[in-house]
């Protein structure tokens, strides 16, 4: 079965944050028109449903990676910071954003809280995921025929 390892990042992510979309504990903050994604952004994000997106990257990174912490989920979001005349300097995402989309994840049961420290995805976190990549990867190999052998 294809998991998130097997599809491109760029088409996972948008597929997996419409199926977020339809979830009812996973909903942007009141201030999440407001905020930037970081120290490193100059404006807050103009895409409509940039939370959605987020999420679905939390929930991905936490795949890939977990178990993870908010901090290296705000680190993996970060950015460079433009100091000026100073050399520009690694700086983290917001991890308010991280935090805030991890709980909702974990409200709505796709993750969950391991004892040692971070979050690890669930059966049903990685279901969702992994049939999302299923059906990614049967339309991608009808277009490229090579991508069979991964079904």
């Amino acid at each position: 079965m294809p998991t998130a390892y097997d599809v491109p990042a760029g088409k996972l992510i948008p597929r997996i944050a419409e199926e977020l979309k339809k979830i009812d504990t996973i909903k942007p903050p009141v201030w999440a028109a407001f905020v930037k994604t970081g120290r490193h952004r100059e404006k807050s994000p103009i895409e409509e449903g940039w939370w959605f997106v987020r999420s679905a990257a939390v929930l991905r990174r936490i795949y890939v990676d977990g178990p993870i912490g908010t901090t290296r989920i705000a680190a993996s979001f970060g950015g460079k910071a433009d100091k000026g005349s100073k050399p520009s300097k690694a700086v983290r995402g917001s991890r308010s954003i991280a935090r805030i989309t991890s709980q909702q994840l974990e409200k709505s049961q796709l993750v969950k809280k391991e004892k040692d420290g971070g979050r690890t995805v669930t059966g049903k976190g990685r279901k969702l995921i992994d049939n999302i990549s299923t059906q990614l990867l049967k339309e991608l190999a009808a277009e490229n025929p090579e991508l069979t052998k991964y079904l």
